[in-house]
Parts: structure tokens; sequence; C-alpha cells
């Protein structure tokens, strides 16, 4: 009996990097061979925490045990046992049989959760590696972990003066880069790469597309729900009291939490001490979302802010999907919100702090003008004058926060791409989401498992939907179009061009291309002066 048979009666199968046997599972439901937790970097603790990833091309010559995941980066939403700083793996799921050489498309996603949750296990690609199969054009796909909070985004002054910044995005390289040396061992080609997430993934994939090698490594993209500027980018010191807080709840270090020189000491703590630090500083943190990415400055992978980079044409020209769910502001506003001080206060909060005054008020006002309170036009969009028992402020602030941060800024992005000739299809994912509470809608979040093709929702007309979408994902991903005419019927999704602005309405009762003109005034007014919002 070969080596290889014995492997698969023992539920295992094998690549071979180099000189290192890679061991992992096989996955006989569905057909696929998993090879998970492979390290595409350094363990990033002690003199190599808070630095760039150190990348790790090649494994140690002998047997390697893939049939593991690594576990989650730092962060507080799972239980302590379920995190490390071991974390920077990435997992390759293929059909079986696949050989070294077979050259199959490649999928490669990064997961979302604000920046500082998230990880890639929950993710399961089977369903879209086994429609890709079904349907005559396979794929592999690929997901990894990034580092996050602080780890991963670390603010303010200090961080700068090191070039600490954006790690995770650097991660995100990294595993790009890993996938270029070692993915053709496991039977993918490394020129048709295709990278795909949503919320923060999508927002950090589409950050590479500003100034880092990403035409090197991928020739499509996939936006769900992200672009850019979907989170306010602005230079680290704005976060230096959130830096100088996480670092006092560090036992070690707290000391010199204000002292400008705080690397060495937090390179010296254990994990336990810095996790107790990231506890605390997520606990009393000022805003949701304290460690965004940041503009890095010249030769870093934000030097300006999009706009700037956009009016001078200094953007990757790869052919991308980009699209919104119909209610991405809900799961983000406050449920108390009940005025419009507060509404004014909020936009203020997150606007250029060298705006001029006179300037920013004015826009304020005028944003409070294009969205009144009114509970019809407001989010949930299409839900009428109900309020779910909330003020009808509430619906306001979801409209203006889901256009300012996501429908303005997919726009954005598909008309600058679009005046540069790159092939471009948009998207808004429009289906009920029945197990969701009324008053989120169609929510941020919500088209991720029609995507991987398994929605909560059991209806012909969800399980329709889900059907085409991978198809169409899995279309794009391997012949850089989502109209490849292979597996369920659907249909025709046209291009978005400056002449034919349209998007295609993902809806499994009336999934159809429609003008994308809803709202234009008022989400088109974020566009105007963008560099008010830090766009």
């Amino acid at each position: 009996m070969s080596v290889m048979s014995l492997l698969h009666l023992l539920g295992l199968v094998s690549a071979f990097l180099g000189n290192t046997t890679v061991v992992g599972l096989d996955v006989p439901t569905f057909g696929q061979d998993l090879f998970a937790g492979i390290p595409f970097a350094e363990t990033p603790v002690g003199s190599l925490r808070l630095k760039p990833p150190v990348f790790k091309p090649s494994l140690d010559p002998g047997t390697f045990d893939a049939s593991a995941f690594k576990l989650a980066c730092l962060q507080t939403d799972l239980p302590v046992d379920q995190v490390s700083e071991d974390c920077l793996g990435i997992n390759v799921l293929r059909p079986t049989g696949t050989s070294a050489g077979a050259n199959l498309p490649v999928m490669f996603w990064t997961y979302g959760g604000g920046f500082d949750e998230g990880l890639s296990t929950i993710y399961n690609g089977s369903g879209i590696v086994l429609q890709s199969v079904f349907r005559g054009t396979p794929v592999i796909y690929v997901s990894f972990n990034y580092r996050l909070g602080p780890l991963g985004f670390p603010q303010g002054q200090e961080a700068a003066d090191r070039g600490a910044l954006n790690l995770a995005s650097k991660d995100q390289l990294a595993a790009l880069q890993w996938v270029q040396l070692n993915i053709g061992a496991f039977g993918g080609d490394k020129d048709k790469v295709t990278v795909f997430g949503e919320s923060a993934g999508a927002i950090m994939t589409s950050i590479l597309f500003l100034n880092s090698p990403i035409e090197s490594l991928a020739r499509a993209a996939i936006f769900e729900s992200g672009a850019q500027a979907s989170s306010a980018l602005f230079p680290p010191q704005r976060r230096e009291a959130a830096w100088q807080n996480f670092v006092a709840s560090v036992p070690s270090c707290a000391s010199l939490s204000q002292s400008s020189d705080t690397f060495a000491c937090l390179q010296k703590a254990n994990t336990t001490e810095i996790f107790q630090g990231l506890a605390t500083a997520m606990a009393d943190a000022t805003e949701e979302f304290p460690w965004d990415p940041v503009i890095d400055g010249p030769g870093g992978i934000i030097p300006e802010l999009p706009s700037v980079l956009f009016s001078k044409g200094q953007f990757a020209k790869l052919p991308f999907i980009s699209g919104t769910n119909l209610d991405e502001g809900t799961i983000f506003t406050d449920p108390t919100v009940n005025s419009t001080e507060a509404i004014a206060e909020f936009l203020i909060a997150g606007a250029s702090p060298s705006a001029d005054p006179g300037k920013l008020n004015s826009s304020v006002a005028r944003v409070l003008e294009l969205y009144p309170d009114i509970a019809a036009l407001g989010s949930p969009f299409g839900t009428g004058n109900e309020t779910f028992g909330l003020s009808s402020q509430f619906k306001r602030a979801a409209a203006i926060l889901g256009d300012q941060s996501f429908l303005s800024q997919r726009r954005f992005w598909m008309e600058t791409a679009a005046k540069a000739s790159v092939a471009t299809y948009g998207y808004l994912f429009t289906q009920p989401q029945p197990e969701s509470p009324a008053f989120q809608g169609v929510s941020h979040g919500s088209e991720i498992l029609f995507v991987f093709g398994a929605p909560n929702d059991t209806s012909a007309s969800a399980t329709g939907l889900a059907r085409i979408m991978t198809d169409y994902w899995v279309s794009f991903a391997t012949s850089l179009t989502p109209n490849d005419g292979l597996g369920f019927p659907r249909p025709e999704w046209t291009q978005w061009t400056l002449d034919n602005q349209t998007v295609i309405q993902l809806n499994g009762d009336n999934t159809t291309m429609i003008p994308d003109d809803f709202r234009a005034e008022q989400a088109g007014f974020f566009n105007v002066d963008p560099a008010i919002w830090q766009h």
C-alpha cells in the first residue's frame, strides 16, 4: 500500500512544501482536503511584538501537522483559552484529488470584525469549493488570521516614529506572499488569485489598492460592504489616548504609559499582561472602533487620504466587484439616539480635526437637511413609518451612517475605477432577514452566509439566492466576469460604467439590474468634499 493510500485510510492527506510533508485532513463529506494552521510568519511575541511580520516562506524539513487551525489572535469576544499570539496561520481548502500543478484559481478570504475581533475558522469555505466543483470550475479557498486591536493597529506618535503602523495589513500582505510562493504545491495558480473580504476585511483589502504590491499578488477582488475609507482614516496621533490607556492597563508597563517609550516594555510583557491591557482598553474605549487603520505617510500603505490618491490616479487597476447591503448603518447606530443634536455630534466627532469650523458646521447642517427626521425615509429602508419602538431619529441616524460609510464610498471607488477603464460590477443585497431583529433590516454582514452557500433562512427564496451568489463569486474568480453561464441559471450582471451606472439587486424573489441612483444626492454629498469626512 502506498503512503498516499495509507494517509487516506487514516483520514489524512498530504502536500509537499520543499523538504516538508504537510499532512492535512481528508473531508470526505464534501470531497475536500483541508490543510490548516500553516504559519506564514514567525510568532509575533517578544522582540517581534509590535513589529511587521517576519515572513516564514518555508517550514522545517520533516513532517508538519496541518490538521488543526491556529487559535484566534488576541481579542476580547472569545474565551481566553481560544486566543493566542501564536495565531498567524493560513488555511488551504481544495477539492480532493487536486495535485500540485493543477493550477486552480484561488479565492483568498479576509474576515471582518471591526479590526478588533474575528478569525478565519468561523468562515467555512466548503460550500464555495463544493459548488465550484459542481459547476465545473474548481477553486481553492484560502483564509488566514491577522493581528487585531492594538497589536494589529497600534496608535499614537510612538507607533508612527517606530514605523509600527497598520501591522495587520502587513500580515495580510505576508499571507498573500505565502500564497505566491506555496499555493502551487497545493494545486493552486498563483497568477489567478482573487482577494475577497467583508467589512473590515473588505476595507483592509481595498486599502491594499492604494500603495502596496497587490498587483503582483492578485488579479481581481471582491469587496463586501467596505471601501478604503469606510472607516474614516486619521493620522495615528489622533488616538494617542487610546494607546496610552492600553499601555496603562498592562501591569508591568503602566508607569510608562505617557512616556513615548513603551514598546520595549510591551515586548517584554507576557501574553497574559497584554491581554489584560487589551481587555481594559476595549472596555474603557470612548469610541466603537478605536483600533482602525491609519494614514502612515510617504512610503506607507495609506500614504494619503484615498480621495487624494484617487485624484492622482494612484491606485491598483484590478477588476473588482463591490457592493453594499440595504441597511448597512443599523447595527452601528445606538438604538437610544433620539435627537438631532446627538446625530450632529456624531458627525462632527468623525470629521477632520483640521476642517474649517464654519465649513464643517455648514456641511453637517446640509447632511441633516438631506436626511430629514422622517421615519419613512430612514433605515431600515422601505419600512414606512414603523419605528420599532425606537425614536424616529434612530432610522435617520442609521440612514446617514450607512450612506456615509458604505454606500457613498462604494460609489466613489467604483466611479474612480471606471474613469480609469477598470472593469467593475456593483450590487445591492436586499434579501429579507427574518431571523434578525426587525429594526436592523437587511443589515451589515447579512450577505456573508449567502456567499458561503449556507444561509440560516432555509426558504426557497434564500437558498436559491445563495446558490446564484456563490456562482457569481466563483464565476468572477475563475473568469473575471460573474457571467460565465455555468452553474445555476441567473440574470446577467452588467458592468458598472460611467454610461451605465447600474447594480444588481440580490434578492431571491427579484434578482435584477437596477439603476445605481438610490439616494444619489444624499450619499453623493459625502463625496463633494471628502477631506472633511477623512475620506
